[in-house]
């Protein structure tokens, strides 16, 4: 109902409701400053406008804004975003202050209006708020979800899909293929397979779902700089953006879709071998033996995290790799020529091969270094008053820290903006979170527990392609002519898919 239709027996006039609105923001952002005031000694940070504060300085690429801000006020920062204050970490020093040191204050999440939605009530592992939930269904998913044991027992998996993969590309000869797409359809039978226990890319199955859809919408949903969530005081902010009715709709879908996958489980688990059973039955089991933690909601937010989480991870991690390579043919011919002399002639990589693969483990690492799959970590919360390098931190600040920035930090890096492997060889550095200027899964408690199972899943994918193709631009287009324009998200996508020849190695 538009305002100069607001029904006039109801006593309001449009005016005095634009007013009352106006007045209870103003009010409010005058006892936020008068409260941020008492914190003295805050972090340097640029001046801020009345009420919307410094959100008009994030822009549509906050990555990209946060670290520009970065470069001009140091590698830690204040920012009033609306209602919500927060800190911005942008060097390996601060982010290991912030993320060891300092770790069990600044454990916890903020409440995401989207993540509220889609994760019933934020019952998942990565915005769960600290506590005993959180602490009972982390200790379940590496213990049970994603054990050592657990990835190995998927390895079956991974061969089949990456063989999957290879014949896809293949068929594609000698046309041009859209590598991006094969390799999307790769990460998404791989989760679906290890999550859910079906492969939904045959029969149609993929399609019928609107699976793509409705994971890129979860991606964009997600991505964290809403603004309704940076005035939690005003609900409201939400539908007038369209936020709720697309979360709404988004969760709808994947909770009927989630439902169904459950009620199959529950249906088909029975005499199932432990070495066959897929993310969903061991949720069940865990369920079925009186977990207090293992609701059917639970267990729908667990599920949804994995399955959109690890698609994401995977997907981003393989495109931009090979887009990085095949932008940089020396380092290309250097990858293949170390796993083809290992492999031979032998036409399919084993996983007992990767531990020999230096220079592609190189190769992935500064694939990291410079697209993390989550450029600015999944935020936190102080839950205490601490102290970062001199400055006050209170509690209940949003703290983010720019993965992205991090990894162009002239200070760590020699030639940051150059794709250089090179850099690893002979290197300790490593990207598991003990190493703070490489940090794209986080560190930290709150950092990813599905690193192994996205390594494996990436590592043996890339060998394969190297070692099955060789790889070259459509006629007439050179490396300068590929479009990496970024969508930000919670994970950061390229906009254009990479187009390529892939000739068969082995004919």
């Amino acid at each position: 109902m538009a305002l100069h239709q607001w029904p006039k027996e109801l006593g309001f006039e449009p005016s005095l409701i634009l007013a009352t609105i106006f007045v209870a923001v103003v009010l409010r952002f005058l006892l936020k400053e008068k409260q941020r005031k008492k914190n003295h000694n805050l972090p340097p940070g640029p001046g801020k406008l009345p009420i919307i504060g410094n959100l008009h300085q994030l822009g549509n690429m906050p990555h990209l804004s946060l670290h520009r801000l970065a470069r001009k006020y140091g590698p830690i920062i204040f920012l009033q975003l609306g209602e919500i204050p927060t800190v911005v970490i942008s060097s390996a020093n601060l982010a290991k202050q912030v993320l060891k040191t300092h770790d069990l204050a600044f454990c916890s999440r903020p409440q995401l209006y989207s993540a509220k939605y889609l994760f019933y009530d934020c019952t998942d592992i990565a915005f769960a708020p600290y506590g005993a939930y959180w602490r009972n269904i982390r200790k379940i998913c590496i213990l049970e979800l994603l054990s050592a044991k657990r990835v190995q027992s998927f390895g079956h998996v991974r061969k089949e899909e990456v063989a999957r993969l290879v014949v896809r590309i293949g068929e594609s000869y000698p046309a041009t293929n859209n590598l991006s797409k094969i390799i999307e359809l790769y990460a998404n039978d791989v989760l679906c397979r290890v999550a859910l226990g079906r492969d939904f890319s045959r029969g149609g199955e993929y399609d019928r779902h609107g699976f793509q859809k409705m994971l890129d919408d979860y991606q964009a949903l997600l991505g964290g700089f809403s603004l309704g969530d940076y005035f939690p005081s005003m609900e409201f902010v939400h539908s007038l953006t369209g936020m709720k009715s697309k979360l709404i709709n988004t969760y709808r879908r994947f909770d009927q879709f989630l439902d169904g996958v459950i009620n199959e489980h529950r249906n088909n688990s029975e005499g199932k071998p432990e070495e066959q059973k897929d993310l969903v039955d061991v949720l069940l089991d865990i369920q079925k033996n009186g977990s207090s933690d293992s609701t059917p909601d639970n267990v729908k937010a667990v599920i949804l995290e994995m399955f959109g989480a690890g698609t994401d991870t995977i997907f981003i991690t393989l495109d931009w790799t090979m887009t990085e390579l095949i932008m940089n043919p020396s380092v290309m011919e250097k990858a293949q020529a170390e796993i083809r002399s290992i492999v031979g002639e032998r036409k399919v990589v084993q996983e007992s091969d990767l531990p020999q693969f230096h220079y592609m483990k190189a190769v992935m690492k500064e694939n990291f270094r410079l697209h993390p799959p989550v450029p600015v970590l999944v935020p936190r919360e102080s839950l205490e008053d601490v102290m970062i390098d001199g400055y006050n931190i209170p509690a209940k600040t949003r703290i983010y820290v720019n993965a992205w920035a991090m990894g162009r930090d002239p200070e760590q890096w020699e030639n940051p903006e150059i794709f250089q492997p090179e850099r690893f060889m002979g290197s300790s550095v490593d990207f598991k979170g003990q190493d703070f200027e490489l940090i794209p899964f986080g560190a930290g408690r709150r950092s990813c527990p599905a690193i192994t199972f996205a390594t494996a899943t990436v590592e043996l994918a890339l060998a394969q392609l190297l070692h099955s193709f060789d790889w070259e631009l459509p006629p007439g287009i050179k490396a300068g002519d590929i479009d990496n324009t970024e969508a930000f998200g919670i994970s950061m996508h390229r906009t254009v898919p990479l187009h390529v020849i892939a000739k068969p190695h082995f004919q």
